[in-house]
């Protein structure tokens, strides 16, 4: 399995494999058939109040970052994304924003792939567990 991350506003390659919209709000200017997302799975995106709070500020990213994982712990959306990575050999988050280091998306990714490893028994799980 490959995990990616991609902004939805950059154009869709071959090479995304499977792309999973990962934004509460569905992203500014853009038509689903522009998009070309296989499923947009919103409920798995941060609380509008976390998102809110956050405003995209690089120096809140690492609380940011702490916050969202510990939504995550309790997100039963995290499963279904989990099923999707289980059974796609390349999966590609996409978001709407603008720094591709720095937002949402990375943190889900990571996130996923330490979930996949601690059920696969490969190494330790999230932060606190």
């Amino acid at each position: 399995m490959r995990l990616r991350t991609k902004r939805v506003y950059d154009a869709p390659t071959l090479s995304d494999g499977y792309r999973v919209l990962v934004d509460r709000l569905w992203p500014r200017g853009l038509t689903r058939e522009r998009a070309n997302v296989d499923l947009w799975l919103q409920d798995v995106a941060p609380s509008a109040d976390l998102r809110m709070w956050w405003d995209h500020d690089p120096a809140r990213f690492d609380t940011f970052s702490q916050r969202y994982r510990s939504e995550l712990d309790h997100n039963p959306a995290v499963r279904e994304l989990l099923a999707i990575l289980a059974v796609r050999p390349t999966v590609t988050l996409v978001f709407g924003a603008r720094d591709s280091r720095v937002n949402h998306a990375v943190v889900l990714a990571g996130y996923a792939e330490e979930i996949l490893k601690l059920e696969r028994g490969q190494g330790a799980g999230p932060a606190g567990e």
